[in-house]
């Protein structure tokens, strides 16, 4: 069965509530045969992402930037879950074969271009394809931002159908 893992940090009722509905349309009954996976990033390891066939991550936009700990969880496990790097260090570009898709959402007060820029950065250099238009969301979250993060969730789950 393919396995979706949401991969997240959820410190505020805004992000906690776009979490939610990226899974509960990722739970959507009109798509089967889905595993659905919900792991902090703090507590993600390797064969979590590694045993995934989508990925969808979640953070808030603090100070211009992901969240710290999707950026450790990013530190701590990007050579182990299939990134490469130059040989100056920097970032290289993914795996060319066998990209898996993965979506992002964002909530910022203010802004959110930093965040991310950010996280598309260091996903640039995974094995991983971005699969659906990232939801970044500023301020109070909607119903109209609801059902955007739902919709997110939905199409990642449907495209491992």
């Amino acid at each position: 069965m393919p396995r979706l893992v949401l991969v997240h940090h959820s410190p505020t009722a805004s992000v906690m509530t776009l979490t939610d509905a990226v899974l509960a349309g990722a739970n959507d009954d009109e798509i089967q045969g889905v595993d659905v996976a919900v792991l902090p990033a703090l507590q993600a390891t390797a064969d979590d992402v590694l045993a995934a066939d989508g990925i969808l991550l979640g953070t808030p936009a603090n100070f211009g930037y992901m969240s710290g700990a999707l950026k450790h969880f990013f530190d701590s496990l990007f050579l182990d879950i299939g990134g490469s790097l130059s040989d100056d260090g920097s970032a290289a570009g993914g795996a060319p074969d066998g990209k898996k898709p993965f979506g992002l959402y964002v909530h910022g007060r203010y802004d959110t271009t930093g965040a991310v820029r950010s996280v598309l950065s260091i996903t640039g250099a995974l094995p991983w394809r971005q699969a659906a238009e990232t939801l970044a969301v500023l301020g109070d979250v909607t119903q109209a931002d609801e059902a955007a993060a739902y919709e997110l969730g939905g199409t990642l789950a449907a495209l491992l159908t």
